[in-house]
């Protein structure tokens, strides 16, 4: 059974002498909705080849990418897509449950209606991307609906902190971002946090916003413990 969602149609090849940004837009896509699997080496031969573009262009586009995160130099092997050790993701998700628990628990039930009717807006426009297979628009909503809802915690630092930490475990997440069984589940998930946000129940809404973090975060272990990474690309 597939269940990955439709992918649209996208130009395996930026213009030539594409300049940087557009070589860090397509491959930054790529790493982030799973079609460059972390670990994946980034050869800058393979890069040029591929977009058109100059040897300068690549290493432009390849620093961008550094830079963000998503991307790491590695001393005598160069640049892969980032991944991470099955400590480091534990580790990671253990703070993740630790941060996002508290803020929820720290939110003032029921919600304000501007709220809701914002978390709500984001879910239809969630739900659109999913049925089109359209994953920058996935991905870019997910992140604003929970960060919509962890900002009504009141504490900008703690929103920060959770802010970081999600860009931290973007290799776990982006793993998921394809699945159609998991779109659906993410779906009724941000569902149901929406009605426990016009609820009483804070430690309902806290539980399953911790819950909501594991499917990514076991998937991403499971393959990783299973399948040690060694591409290039």
């Amino acid at each position: 059974m597939n269940n990955s969602l439709p992918i649209r149609p996208e130009p395996e090849a930026a213009a030539p002498e594409a300049e940087s940004t557009d070589v860090v837009k397509v491959l930054g896509d790529d790493i982030i909705f799973g079609r460059l699997a972390p670990g994946t080496r980034l050869v800058e031969d393979h890069l040029i080849a591929r977009f058109g573009a100059t040897r300068h262009y690549i290493r432009q586009a390849l620093n961008e990418l550094e830079r963000t995160g998503i991307v790491v130099r590695e001393k005598n092997k160069g640049v892969a897509v980032r991944s991470l050790t099955p400590a480091e993701v534990r580790q990671i998700y253990e703070v993740r449950e630790l941060l996002q628990r508290h803020a929820a628990l720290r939110i003032p039930l029921p919600a304000p209606k501007h709220v809701i009717d914002e978390l709500e807006r984001l879910h239809t426009e969630y739900t659109r991307h999913v049925r089109d297979g359209h994953f920058r628009g996935v991905h870019e909503v997910n992140d604003q609906f929970h960060l919509t809802l962890f900002a009504c915690c009141g504490n900008a630092y703690l929103l920060d902190s959770i802010k970081h930490y999600m860009w931290l475990s973007l290799p776990v997440r982006a793993k998921k971002t394809a699945d159609m069984e998991r779109a659906m589940a993410s779906e009724r998930d941000h569902h149901m946090m929406i009605q426990l946000m016009k609820g009483t129940d804070s430690w309902a809404l806290a539980q399953l916003c911790v819950d909501h973090l594991q499917p990514a975060k076991d998937s991403y272990l499971h393959e990783v413990e299973a399948y040690p990474l060694s591409r290039h690309y």
